[in-house]
């Protein structure tokens, strides 16, 4: 038997969580640090298994990094290593976000295919094709991507789809790139505001962070800056969904609450109670969500932001198996995401998938099993489905969560819930 969680069903969770830095944030944020020479200190990290393995891929192309509690200290060198491709590189999907750095600043880069969940195919087709319109050339050899430019050079690129990956990748190569660059159909989320406030920090020239046009115009070089990360929404909602579907009441701070606006309402159309604080007066951005009685059912459709997010659908499909009547989840990005059904029907969830789309028609109460968690959301929400099942649910491959949630289990005893962490 590996190391699992237990989960004892019948918690009401009610109080207050703290939530820190970003995970889809921070690791990006890292690798920006690759552009300036010198030192860039970064707060507010999550205390998660990535940020070290990130920390290692750094190490390895040459910069020293220190982490300490929620702050990490990358000192970049004048010569960089333009080969990315340690061990770590294949323990996480975020570390092909070295990529844009390296052709920026080294004008070359190595980078190892990357890891990261098993949620379906994330191709890199359009991180190459802006780096070549950039000038560089890209190419995938022996298990790497290969790219290399004898200097980088302003384009129109349009990308076919908004690619968070995608549009952190271009940015960070063309904010040292000569003249130029408007990125079109640019990813919107606030984890790109976040790195294009960073990058502004450290010198670059930016317009239109937040909207789906980027106009970069590149700069000779960049500085190295000290950096908030943004709170992390993802955790955030985590936690709104596991206040509605306990019938719990949990105030959530930390996380700025209209990057959750939509999911926020459609707990509201669920039943819940949800009050919001801008953070006016001193105190800390966050809201509150209240669900008296059983959720009621609520249709989810995954999209870019600002719609919603496709790491929430697990959370939206367990909410919906304890609802009253039936919801309908059509999944968007990507296909393997409703590999968690699989799971929750252990579970006596009655819910069916046909292509993109799953119907789930709740019931009053889920049944204890033992469970495996395929992703970081995935073992989250099984663990939020425990907590509605009568009994004990075993939750395997713990590890996926630890990757997402900083003290997941202190928080969740912190709540009320009964959850024992097993170590054979």
């Amino acid at each position: 038997m590996s190391e699992h969680f237990r989960v004892h069903g019948g918690a009401r969770l009610v109080g207050e969580v703290e939530v820190v830095g970003a995970k889809n944030s921070v690791l990006k944020l890292m690798a920006a640090a690759l552009l300036a020479e010198g030192t860039t200190t970064i707060t507010n990290c999550p205390e998660i298994l990535d940020v070290p393995l990130m920390a290692d891929v750094l190490r390895s192309l040459g910069c020293e990094v220190t982490l300490s509690g929620d702050v990490a200290t990358i000192t970049t060198p004048a010569e960089l290593n333009h080969r990315a491709d340690s061990e770590a590189m294949g323990k996480l999907r975020a570390s092909v976000c070295v990529l844009g750095p390296l052709v920026g600043r080294c004008k070359r880069a190595v980078v190892a295919l990357p890891g990261g969940d098993a949620i379906g195919s994330r191709p890199l087709d359009m991180h190459q094709s802006g780096l070549r319109k950039l000038g560089a050339h890209s190419e995938i050899e022996h298990g790497c991507v290969v790219a290399e430019a004898e200097g980088l050079h302003g384009a129109q690129i349009w990308l076919d789809f908004p690619s968070v990956g995608a549009t952190e990748n271009i940015l960070m190569a063309a904010v040292l790139a000569k003249g130029t660059t408007v990125i079109d159909n640019a990813a919107r989320e606030p984890e790109i505001v976040d790195i294009c406030v960073m990058l502004q920090e450290m010198g670059a020239k930016i317009e239109g962070a937040g909207t789906s046009t980027l106009t970069v115009h590149g700069v000779e070089s960049l500085r190295p800056t000290e950096h908030r990360v943004i709170g992390d929404r993802i955790v955030g909602a985590t936690w709104a969904f596991a206040a509605a579907m306990t019938r719990g009441d949990i105030t959530v701070r930390g996380v700025d609450p209209h990057h959750l606006d939509l999911v926020l309402e459609k707990l509201r159309m669920a039943g819940a109670e949800v009050t919001t604080f801008d953070g006016d007066g001193g105190g800390a951005q966050g809201f509150r969500v209240v669900q008296g009685g059983r959720p009621q059912s609520v249709d989810f459709v995954t999209l870019p932001y600002p719609g919603f997010a496709t790491d929430l659908q697990p959370f939206a499909i367990a909410l919906s198996s304890v609802s009253e009547g039936t919801s309908m989840i059509t999944e968007n990005l990507f296909e393997a995401r409703f590999r968690f059904i699989e799971e929750m029907v252990r579970m006596s969830a009655d819910a069916r998938t046909d292509g993109h789309h799953a119907v789930v028609r709740g019931v009053e109460r889920l049944s204890s099993a033992p469970v495996w968690a395929s992703d970081i959301r995935a073992g989250a929400g099984l663990v939020l489905a425990g907590l509605c099942a009568d009994g004990v649910t075993e939750v395997y491959e713990i590890f996926h969560i630890e990757r997402g949630y900083p003290g997941f289990v202190e928080n969740l005893r912190k709540l009320g819930a009964t959850v024992d962490r097993v170590v054979p």
